[in-house]
């Protein structure tokens, strides 16, 4: 595989699409709100396809307490430190998807495809939610966008996008967005990319079909389709 001509930039979501790891986040949130501002969490924002800057605005709005630069940056820490906890098995909380393993490795064998990601989480969580299961090999982390960049998921391909295209001195010939949600699939076609939906979180294949994805998949677990839709 050369990385000097991408082809393809493949950007991943990481929850409910790669890993499924439901329930930590709310349970690092509760444990962070506490530490951080010493508040008890009462109502939780919803996750799916929501950046963290978003989801942290919202949750110390909710609680009563001025969203300030300081405090966000100081709660990011502490989820963090929580998240990446070398005592707290990632694995023993969560599974990969079906057929995540090896669509990610056959597309690290095709000439001219660089994978990323484009994810609403931390930098360092999402290294270490992957990394826990072993799927980090077949990822370029220098080059995603991630949930601390914007409220906006648009503006995290847009930021995937411009990494690649200096880090590799050119533009990819074509983006391809692959995510659970709607919000993936705006994301993608907010930015000209390719949106390509897996049924495998909390949208079902019609919702995803009516976000306007070009294709949706009930999960990775057909190698061959999978591999279709995402290269075309």
């Amino acid at each position: 595989m050369t990385h000097s001509q991408p082809a393809h930039l493949v950007l991943w979501d990481i929850d409910l699409t790669l890993v499924d790891l439901s329930g930590s986040g709310g349970d690092w949130y509760r444990k962070a709100l506490a530490t951080v501002a010493g508040v008890t969490l009462e109502r939780m924002p919803p996750f799916p396809g929501r950046t963290e800057l978003a989801i942290t605005t919202e949750l110390l709005t909710a609680h009563g307490v001025e969203p300030t630069p300081e405090l966000i940056d100081r709660l990011w820490r502490e989820l963090t430190a929580l998240a990446t906890d070398p005592a707290d098995d990632l694995r023993a909380r969560g599974t990969v998807l079906p057929g995540v393993t090896d669509v990610l490795t056959r597309l690290a064998e095709t000439h001219g495809v660089v994978q990323s990601l484009v994810t609403g989480n931390l930098p360092a969580i999402a290294r270490h939610k992957l990394s826990a299961f072993g799927l980090h090999t077949h990822l370029d982390f220098e080059i995603g966008g991630y949930g601390s960049l914007s409220a906006h998921r648009p503006e995290l391909v847009a930021k995937a996008v411009e990494l690649a295209s200096g880090k590799h001195n050119r533009a990819p010939e074509q983006v391809v967005v692959i995510g659970d949600t709607p919000h993936d699939v705006a994301a993608a076609l907010a930015c000209d990319a390719v949106a390509v939906a897996v049924a495998t979180g909390r949208h079902g294949v019609d919702e995803l079909r009516a976000s306007g994805a070009h294709a949706v998949l009930p999960d990775l677990g057909d190698t061959g389709a999978a591999l279709r839709a995402i290269l075309g």
